[in-house]
């Protein structure tokens, strides 16, 4: 199949929802391609407490808003892996079974979860190894958990889970939690929360299910056995489809200031995007940024 859009945005987390919306809202013919999931990482957070307009709201809620938004500006969204971009005067993206043609490309594409790298980690993923509290942390109500990582995103999903498991412990490889103090305050005002600072998981356990794991706390090593592991240790960028065409830093982010590409009509947004700070509200400004210079592209 061969479709002519004005703008193809390449990932349909809030950078892409948000860049949507305006270029919609333009009058631009608009296609969101995304290869797993509406909203991205922002779909499988359990509590979002920071993001204007809502006290506390679920990431896939707010998610689910964006997208029935999109829609509704009638912008067509694909479930479509992009293996590539070709660049001319026009630009084609090319997915598995499709090509579209587009003047201008938005690249959305923001991070997929880190692992730990440790053996039997990949094979147990769904079988005691879980990443979203959301999607997976009812199977261990009552029971006992452990998340590794100690950032915000680590933090949030111990509090999520401390209101579902019997105990839950969280496992930091630095000396101190690096999350924002009111969720410090929060993780220690519970009772079924144990802190192991300075830790590393050494070893994962279990054959066809996790059984334990076991950790290294200043080279002394003690065993966990845990019903469920939830890894929270940070993002990988998904850049792979554009790393043979536009400058990317050594830790695998896109260089794009003021979210504009070295190549004319290639803008970049969100959390593939490099960037101090990374947040659903930073998303939602790059994603606004790059289409606002999509348009002006396009309209030149």
């Amino acid at each position: 199949m061969h479709s002519v859009y004005d703008v193809v945005i390449v990932g349909c987390g809030p950078a892409g929802l948000t860049a949507a919306i305006y270029c919609a809202r333009a009058n631009k013919k608009v296609l969101i391609l995304e290869k797993e999931t509406i909203g991205g990482q922002m779909s499988s957070a359990p509590l979002i407490e920071n993001y204007p307009g809502f006290n506390s709201i679920s990431g896939s809620e707010l998610a689910n808003y964006m997208y029935e938004q999109v829609v509704s500006l009638g912008v067509n969204i694909e479930l479509e892996e992009v293996k590539e971009i070709k660049v001319a005067d026009k630009k084609t993206v090319v997915t598995e079974d499709n090509e579209y043609e587009t003047n201008a490309v938005i690249i959305a594409t923001g991070s997929k979860y880190r692992l730990l790298g440790l053996e039997n980690e990949e094979q147990l993923i769904g079988n005691g190894i879980h990443f979203c509290v959301s999607c997976d942390g009812a199977f261990y109500k009552n029971k006992t958990v452990a998340v590794i990582g100690g950032g915000n995103s680590a933090v949030i999903n111990a509090l999520a889970l401390s209101e579902l498991c019997q105990k839950v412990y969280l496992v930091q490889n630095l000396s101190k939690l690096t999350a924002e103090q009111i969720l410090i305050d929060k993780l220690n005002s519970k009772s079924n929360i144990e802190i192991y600072a300075s830790t590393t998981v050494k070893r994962i356990v279990g054959d066809a299910e996790l059984e334990k794991i076991i950790l290294d706390k200043n080279s002394v090593l003690e065993e966990l056995i845990i019903d469920g592991m939830f890894v929270s240790i940070g993002l990988i960028p998904q850049t792979d489809s554009v790393k043979n065409i536009l400058d990317i830093n050594d830790y695998g982010y896109i260089t794009a200031e003021n979210c504009i590409s070295k190549i004319p009509g290639i803008f970049v947004a969100g959390d593939c995007r490099d960037k101090k700070v990374k947040q659903v509200t930073v998303a939602v400004s790059d994603g606004t940024i790059a289409a606002i210079n999509a348009i002006e592209y396009l309209n030149n």
